[in-house]
């Protein structure tokens, strides 16, 4: 029988901060404050500076309480999943505490759909690098700039542990910056007071100026809605790197407990600048994206080019983290037989290469099909792991419901992050969620997505179902 994961061995549980060795072979090779920036750079992916413009023309000012909603509905996941990460460090995160809260179909699940949707991030990142890239260097083609992405960024995953986490350090650390420095600008001009802005700055004025603060209805909301949750999605990365990190529980908790005003200050902040700098329906903001508009309406020189440097360190981000992300999921699940046993295999240095190669192997499967069969393989690609992290959400709430009673019972002295109104509001989160995949069932634009991954979902469900109830006729078999 496949055994369950403990609390106190195997499956990426690290030892206490005097004895930081993990027990599974990986190395703990991230420092605190490798950490820490994988935190507040986990929640600002290239969805917010690509993909904001397309909501604020949605929703308009509203647009604003979307971000809030879905901020509020990770914020929430997110202190789920710290009470468990918290009280048990682990390499496969949500992966490992479904498996030994609902099941081993459970874990195994939403292990290999957590892992499939970051393969194909690779090469949907990888790709809009790869176009960055060649607008700068024409020279060389975009396949070929796609390719050198992934093999810079593979090599630096297979050196070390520490070496992904000094990469997404300063590429986290430019990100922060970035929009930092957004805000404060954006602020200063909001009220005039920036010298030698050519925005007038109009205060709030714009948020209600053009056809009121819901000028599409408050239907717009829930479109809006529809539009950034994907954008969020990497908030969970800390809690897989913790079990690599000198003092896991105090990563975890310190990250569970700042990603409130993380959301508050990236995601609200920099939108409601946007908002206040210019109309909602200004074109430039379609046109030339939410952000460059932004800066132009100041007069900052070569806004375009600045923020091509800055979306391309999010891919570069993105890209790292999501190997990086999908080879620990793959060493989880080999761990607990749920995938090859070379997956948990690690090297000298604590690497689990097989489980690094597995995983980008298919990604550059996926950049080729990208390339070469977009609008049949690659779509149904991207289109069958579009609602995958709204289905890992689901599987933290209701694993959390089971695990708190096992963790109180077990180890109530390490349960020092608890989700806040237990259990009423880790139900109202999952009916929010429930509530969203069911609203993009009757929205032509989300509508394939959802029906394709739901039948992804359902066959690794069944293979997951199938693997379980082998287990139970092994274990009947043996009594």
């Amino acid at each position: 029988m496949n055994p369950q994961p403990t609390l106190t061995k195997a499956g990426g549980t690290t030892g206490d901060p005097g004895n930081p060795q993990p027990s599974d072979g990986l190395k703990a090779g991230l420092k605190n404050r490798h950490l820490s920036m994988i935190a507040i750079g986990g929640v600002i992916g290239a969805g917010l500076f690509v993909g904001s413009s397309g909501g604020i023309a949605a929703a308009g000012p509203a647009i604003l309480i979307s971000y809030l909603l879905v901020g509020a509905m990770v914020v929430f996941v997110m202190r789920m999943l710290g009470e468990m990460a918290a009280a048990s460090p682990n390499s496969g995160s949500f992966s490992a505490y479904a498996d030994r809260a609902l099941g081993r179909w459970a874990g195994f699940s939403i292990g290999w759909l957590y892992w499939f949707f970051w393969v194909v991030v690779l090469a949907v990142e990888a790709t809009a690098g790869a176009v960055i890239l060649e607008s700068w260097i024409p020279a060389v083609p975009q396949w070929a700039w796609a390719l050198i992405v992934m093999v810079v960024l593979t090599a630096t995953n297979l050196v070390s542990v520490s070496s992904y986490g000094e990469f997404e350090f300063w590429f986290a650390g430019i990100k922060v910056v970035a929009i930092g420095a957004f805000v404060v600008i954006g602020l200063l001009a909001v009220f005039g007071v920036l010298p030698g802005s050519d925005n007038p700055g109009a205060g709030f004025a714009h948020l209600t100026d053009t056809g009121g603060f819901l000028p599409n209805g408050a239907g717009a909301i829930l479109t809006g809605v529809l539009m950034v949750v994907f954008s969020f999605m990497g908030s969970e990365i800390v809690t897989l790197a913790a079990g690599e990190s000198e003092d896991p529980r105090r990563a975890v908790t310190k990250a569970t407990n700042s990603v409130i005003w993380r959301i508050a200050v990236f995601y609200l902040g920099s939108i409601f600048v946007v908002l206040t700098l210019l109309p909602w329906n200004d074109k430039s903001i379609v046109e030339k994206g939410s952000y460059v508009a932004a800066l132009d309406s100041i007069g900052i020189p070569a806004a375009g080019q600045i923020m091509n440097i800055i979306v391309l360190t999010a891919v570069l981000s993105c890209l790292n983290s999501g190997l990086y992300t999908a080879s620990r999921m793959a060493f989880s699940l080999g761990q607990r037989g749920d995938a090859p046993k070379a997956f948990a295999k690690v090297n000298a240095k604590g690497v689990p290469t097989a489980a690094i190669l597995g995983s980008v192997v298919f990604g550059f499967a996926a950049v080729w099909a990208n390339y070469a069969y977009k609008d049949t393989v690659f779509s149904f690609l991207l289109n069958s792991s579009g609602a995958v992290a709204l289905f890992v959400w689901l599987v933290i709430c209701l694993t959390q419901l089971r695990m708190r009673g096992i963790l109180m019972r077990e180890v109530p002295d390490k349960v020092t992050v608890k989700m806040w109104l237990f259990p009423y509001l880790t139900w109202a989160t999952a009916a929010m969620i429930v509530f969203v995949l069911g609203y993009m069932l009757f929205d032509d634009a989300n509508r394939e997505v959802v029906l394709l991954s739901l039948l992804v979902a359902a066959v690794v469900l069944a293979i997951g179902v199938v693997l379980q109830l082998k287990d139970k006729r092994k274990a009947g078999l043996d009594a």
